[in-house]
């Protein structure tokens, strides 16, 4: 039998006085692929995935159903490689190869501590996880299975930003959970100035006139269409996702 986190166990809903009852029920967390590489940013650091997987967790003992995009960026970016000489669209092929890569590290993690999963990819992958079929992914999440997809949309010139637009609506998430660095989203780099600004609350479309690059503009239109809020917050706080989950008032809000 698998031992529970003692810090997990420690703010177990079952023990806290508030209301344990959360406020989505279905989400999608948008994961960069440089989270996977802990404080480097590259590779897949094993401490980084396994504290993602332990905060996975922690919101499935809620009840809530988790679907995940995760990116790639640890190991190649499609664009980055283009400056380097390769073809765009191969480039872009090549930074969806790496986002299964990370799909299957985090599966790995995650069913370590106990947590069933499923990972589709939009490329045809048989032997190491499913073709993503909406109806399938939906049927997991109902199952209590955590779905994890991989090779963002299928085709070069779309980010997993915009695979995560996508998806949200497609399996009917209520909300985008856009994981980071930082604690939201801010009026200018907050590494760089100590006065920049973080915003609670901020509209789809005054983010795209700030040029605030939070998600790229294809992702924002997507969202602005399908009223899909997104929450920018800081996963590496812990049980910052849980909290985010709960209502708490956490990291930047992105509406209509």
């Amino acid at each position: 039998m698998l031992k529970r986190d003692p810090v997990l166990t420690a703010v177990n809903p079952q023990n806290m006085k508030k209301s344990s009852q959360p406020k989505y029920r279905r989400i999608l967390l948008k994961l960069s692929g440089e989270a996977l590489g802990g404080e480097g940013g590259t590779g897949i650091e094993a401490q980084a995935v396994q504290d993602m997987a332990r905060q996975i967790r922690e919101v499935r003992e809620l009840g809530v159903q988790v679907v995940i995009v995760i990116g790639g960026g640890n190991i190649f970016r499609g664009l980055a490689g283009s400056e380097r000489g390769i073809e765009r669209a191969t480039g872009d092929y090549m930074g969806m190869l790496a986002t299964i890569i990370n799909a299957l590290a985090l599966q790995d993690a995650l069913e370590k501590v106990g947590v069933a999963t499923r990972v589709q990819t939009a490329i045809t992958m048989a032997q190491v996880a499913e073709a993503f079929i909406r109806r399938r992914a939906v049927r997991h999440l109902e199952k209590g299975r955590v779905v994890i997809f991989g090779g963002g949309t299928g085709n070069p010139y779309f980010s997993t930003d915009t695979a995560a637009a996508l998806r949200a609506t497609e399996i009917g998430a209520e909300v985008i959970l856009k994981a980071t660095k930082v604690d939201g989203i801010y009026d200018s780099d907050p590494k760089h100035n100590s006065k920049a600004r973080r915003y609670a609350q901020i509209t789809y479309l005054e983010a795209l006139q700030k040029q605030l690059k939070v998600m790229d503009a294809t992702a924002f239109s997507l969202c602005l269409d399908n009223k899909m809020p997104i929450i920018v917050f800081d996963l590496f706080k812990s049980h910052n996702l849980r909290r985010v989950v709960m209502g708490d008032k956490v990291g930047t809000l992105v509406t209509g």
